[in-house]
């Protein structure tokens, strides 16, 4: 029973897994946040029982934060000892174009890490700390990178280059990179899997629709496009970030309100979106206002299918057609709603959904198109802590 323990970082919380990579299931999950906050909470869920626990104390950083997941597994289960894991997976945002695949965490790539932060200072700090905590707590096994970024790297150049000034973009490494790389990668497998199709065979479009959002081309299994670039704010609308949106907009929100770079950092990442359209960012409750004829809310749907239909649109012509369209993450897995509107344009296409079983409320991979339909569509739910256990105990085995 090979266990990896996957960790995933941020600034002020970490999550983590006990997993049993054979079985393709957890032992425990928990939950550790507010570090550094004065008051911070941890909560432990054992997968035998299904109780949860819950401790509120300061956790004043990581490294404590750690000794509070190690405390809940000797008091609650499965016991650390006698379920040791063999390797721990670490979830890092940003590899830069340095990292293509799960690296072997060494000082110098904690290095290349910590200088990749300037790409992603929102994430990469929090994930390098929690690197620093598990190796300390860990340190007799190996300790493995997963970046989101790793599956975008085999975009081609076209796909990738900005029409900016080259040697600028040289400078400041200012390029596309994708996120959401671990999902999309799980997903397309899933998918071929699934159909029992040899994934080399299959043209693939993984549209993952979360809080986050992006669309990914996937082309014999390797990423060809995707709609996130430098950061995970270009592309699709989400819940809080703005996706695409004319450069402009930042000289004259700058000019006219006068508003410095982290403002607009923080406008464009958290109050826009659907939130900033209509003052709600779960998609469950625009469906509701939206049933409930409320305008803002009406407005805030389509324009989010609208950009969607877009990037579907796009990766159809990149890709010469598709064999599977695969919906995923929150609102990709429960939003019969967005998956028949943003398909529904579709027709000319020989796209087609079956509205019964679009709506049908059943777990794992399932389809939802039509049998006739040209393009096989699906719901794939998403499980990246799995995947970068998978990745992990590959690259630990080889270790």
């Amino acid at each position: 029973m090979p266990l990896v323990l996957v960790i995933n970082s941020g600034s002020s919380s970490f999550k983590y897994q006990l997993i049993d990579v054979e079985a393709e299931q957890p032992l425990a999950s928990g939950l550790v946040e507010r570090i550094g906050q004065g008051s911070g909470a941890a909560t432990h869920k054992v997968a035998a029982t299904g109780e949860a626990h819950r401790v509120e104390l300061p956790i004043p950083d990581h490294t404590f934060g750690f000794r509070v997941m190690l405390d809940a597994f000797a008091e609650h289960g499965p016991s650390l000892e006698d379920n040791p894991p063999i390797a721990v997976g670490h979830r890092v945002v940003q590899g830069g174009a340095r990292f293509f695949e799960p690296t072997l965490i060494t000082p110098l790539v904690e290095i290349n890490i910590d200088e990749l932060s300037t790409l992603a200072p929102l994430h990469n700090p929090g994930a390098l700390q929690g690197i620093k905590a598990a190796r300390t707590d860990f340190p007799d096994v190996p300790h493995v990178a997963v970046f989101d970024t790793a599956f975008h790297q085999t975009m081609p150049a076209e796909a990738y280059t900005y029409a900016i000034d080259r040697a600028v973009a040289e400078r400041h490494r200012i390029r596309r990179y994708g996120f959401h790389g671990t999902s999309h990668k799980y997903v397309s497998e899933q998918a071929a899997r699934f159909l029992d199709r040899p994934l080399s065979e299959l043209k693939q479009i993984v549209l993952h629709l979360g809080n986050g959002a992006s669309a990914t081309a996937v082309d014999g299994g390797r990423s060809v496009d995707t709609s996130m670039g430098l950061t995970p704010l270009q592309g699709l609308v989400m819940g809080t970030r703005s996706g695409d949106i004319d450069p402009s907009v930042l000289l004259v929100l700058a000019a006219r309100e006068h508003w410095t770079s982290p403002q607009i950092d923080d406008f464009l990442n958290k109050r826009s979106g659907v939130l900033g359209m209509c003052g709600a960012s779960d998609m469950r409750d625009v469906e509701q206002r939206r049933a409930d004829g409320d305008v803002d809310a009406t407005l805030a749907f389509d324009v989010y299918i609208h950009r969607l239909r877009a990037y579907i649109g796009s990766y159809l012509a990149q890709l010469g057609g598709a064999d599977v369209i695969s919906f995923t993450a929150g609102v990709g897995e429960n939003s019969d709603a967005v998956r028949a509107a943003a398909l529904e344009s579709f027709g000319f296409a020989g796209i087609r959904i079956d509205p019964e079983r679009n709506r049908a409320r059943e777990k794992g991979v399932r389809v939802i198109s039509t049998d006739d339909s040209a393009v096989t569509v699906l719901v794939v739910p998403t499980n990246e802590e799995l995947e970068i256990a998978r990745q992990t105990l590959e690259v630990a085995l080889t270790a």
